[in-house]
């Protein structure tokens, strides 16, 4: 797997928007365990829904490209 230089959403990693995707691949973990993560704490959270972060990361992450990676 390769890591990002900087955080970006991710190409590789993909399934919406590449959010999740570009974390895991900036911290080094598993894409699966970020999005599971991220499911248990926003069901958990009451006062930020979940999809509103997502959306936000969304729009303030750029997409990652060619020299995104090293």
């Amino acid at each position: 797997m390769a890591k990002l230089a900087k955080l970006h959403r991710s190409r590789n990693n993909c399934m919406i928007a590449g959010v999740m995707g570009g974390i895991a691949e900036y911290v080094g973990w598993s894409p699966l365990w970020v999005r599971l993560l991220f499911v248990i704490i926003s069901s958990l959270s009451a006062a930020v829904p979940g999809i509103l972060i997502y959306i936000v990361l969304w729009i303030v992450m750029p997409k990652a490209g060619n020299e995104s990676y090293r």
